[in-house]
């Protein structure tokens, strides 16, 4: 029996390109993965976690356009259809998370309640 997994998180061509060129830089550590997830805090109750880690026993494994990410599998519901951007304006630069799950956000934007 084959089993799908819908890919909880996507990414923009924007973001998908500053996290490969981070990726690139001379002093990464190759051994670590992309990690997607959230954590309790923020002034909305739960923010964002989007980094370099090393895997854990209840992690799983995605791939998004040739990108591989982990997400705690207890995040799925928290996370599910979100888009991760990156924004490099004179204003704002950096990533951006659009939830179709967040039912508040802050003004920062990093910092979301369910």
């Amino acid at each position: 029996m084959e089993m799908t997994m819908t890919v909880p998180v996507s990414f923009t061509a924007g973001a998908l390109a500053e996290i490969r060129r981070l990726m690139n830089a001379p002093d990464f550590d190759s051994s670590k993965f992309l990690r997607v997830g959230v954590k309790g805090g923020g002034c909305s109750g739960l923010s964002y976690i989007l980094g370099f880690d090393d895997k854990q026993a209840d992690d799983e494994v995605f791939e998004f356009e040739g990108q591989t990410f982990i997400m705690n599998r207890s995040h799925g519901i928290y996370l599910m259809g979100m888009q991760i951007d990156w924004a490099d304006g004179l204003n704002a630069r950096g990533f951006t998370f659009n939830n179709p799950n967040a039912s508040k956000t802050c003004g920062c934007g990093t910092s979301f309640a369910v």
